[in-house]
């Protein structure tokens, strides 16, 4: 566990029905956790000073997995309207705090292999560069969460309300973006197959 010398609230996005999995997602095993615990570990083991989760659909059971977490657990009633709300509604959460933090790092509850070592160096470099925006680079022209943003983007990130989600936010503002690609090949988990294989080839 590092020190929490930064002022970045981490974020993690689990709010979904996980309709082309067909069962909720962040329950599925991984390793000796599900799915939302084990990203849920690796969050705590950053230099956040806090860490959320935004939960919705599925809200009692999964809340009841997660809830010996020492982390802020929000209920998202209007998860239906898609990934741009939840950002909305954990920014709104977090403009009703007295003290702001530097900054919101936002991860999801299906990319297991965003680990805290790549979470840290997103913090670290904002921390060093000064941009507003950090934000995960997949392939050339690519690029999405895991992202930070500054704090002064809370008002924008307010008005989000789409499934567009955060990559509204970082095609409007590649002027103020510094881009980090991970070392390994982040992958989202939306269908059983998904997972299935990417299981497979840690677990079997």
């Amino acid at each position: 566990m590092t020190d929490k010398t930064s002022n970045v609230v981490l974020v993690i996005l689990a709010a979904g029905a996980s309709k082309r999995m067909g069962t909720p997602k962040q329950l599925l095993n991984w390793g000796k956790d599900t799915l939302i615990g084990h990203v849920i570990t690796q969050a705590l083991k950053t230099e956040a000073t806090e860490v959320i989760v935004v939960l919705g659909s599925n809200f009692n059971v999964i809340h009841h997995r997660i809830k010996h977490f020492p982390v802020t657990i929000l209920n998202n009633t209007n998860w239906h309207s898609g990934l741009g709300e939840s950002i909305a509604f954990v920014s709104r959460h977090i403009m009703g705090k007295s003290t702001l933090p530097d900054g919101i790092l936002i991860t999801l509850a299906d990319q297991p292999l965003v680990n805290w070592e790549y979470l840290n160096e997103m913090i670290s470099t904002y921390s060093s560069v000064k941009h507003p925006i950090i934000a995960t680079s997949y392939q050339k022209f690519q690029y999405g969460v895991p992202v930070l943003f500054s704090a002064s983007y809370l008002k924008q990130l307010i008005q989000l309300n789409s499934d567009f989600g955060a990559k509204t936010l970082i095609s409007k503002n590649e002027h103020d973006i510094w881009y980090l690609k991970p070392e390994f090949n982040n992958t989202d988990l939306d269908t059983m197959e998904d997972y299935k294989a990417l299981h497979s080839l840690f677990f079997e």
